[in-house]
């Protein structure tokens, strides 16, 4: 099992990048996909999660939104409004369910830098 992220990148404050989650090895509408973040020095982060629906954690409710696209086996987040605090390695995971809590996923991937210059 694979779960690769990418689209990070450098971006200004108020703008906006979206990130791709592709998986191989497993089939992504069976599984529960989880977004989660770190910045140096800091605590890995939830960011958001999708099983049906999509929820998000209060620092990106309503700025950031997560999709599937189970014909390309591949999550995505957008990121809009984006601020300085947001820079962090996002990284995604797959699950039995949509957790807002990284350990109880299955799966992990190595994350993808994003930094939003102020």
């Amino acid at each position: 099992v694979q779960l690769q992220a990418s689209g990070g990148g450098l971006v200004q404050a108020g703008g906006s990048l979206r990130l791709s989650c592709a998986a191989s090895g497993l089939t992504i509408s069976n599984y529960g996909m989880g977004w989660f973040r770190q910045a140096p020095g800091k605590e890995r982060k939830f960011v958001g999660a999708i099983s049906w629906s999509a929820y998000y954690g209060d620092s990106v409710e309503g700025r950031f939104t997560i999709s599937r696209d189970n014909a390309k086996n591949t999550v995505y987040l957008q990121m809009s409004s984006l601020k300085p605090e947001d820079t962090a390695v996002y990284s995604c995971a797959a699950g039995k369910a949509d957790f807002s809590d990284y350990f109880k996923y299955d799966y992990w991937g190595q994350g993808t830098q994003v930094t939003v210059s102020s």
